[in-house]
């Protein structure tokens, strides 16, 4: 799989279990740490969990490991680093204060299948 199959990947598990607001973003011609941003809503601190999980063990199965994790149940927003597709999970909260997309609004949104 080519990094923009698994960002895409990434969405379409999130989407299967009910995030919100999903947006897949190239940034490989504005970026030099990342070629794409998957940004996705959950309902609540349980679900941002869930979703993260999810992405965690569906990936694991395929080989695919993050390299690193950021923040903590609570926060309102978890990062899996999946090196060059960076997945950001959110509280609507925590997405209206960082506004990712409007950072990287330069970027090619990329269209998911509903």
């Amino acid at each position: 799989m080519n990094n923009k199959e698994i960002a895409l990947k990434a969405a379409k598990i999130l989407s299967d279990k009910k995030a919100t607001d999903l947006v897949v973003i190239d940034i490989q011609e504005k970026s030099s740490f990342a070629d794409y941003l998957v940004i996705a809503t959950g309902g609540s601190e349980r679900q941002i969990g869930t979703l993260s999980g999810e992405i965690i063990d569906q990936f694991a199965k395929e080989g695919i490991v993050a390299k690193n994790t950021e923040g903590r149940r609570g926060s309102g927003w978890i990062l899996l680093d999946y090196g060059d597709i960076l997945v950001n999970i959110f509280s609507a909260e925590q997405r209206s204060r960082y506004n990712i997309e409007k950072i990287w609004g330069d970027g090619n949104f990329l269209a998911l299948e509903e």
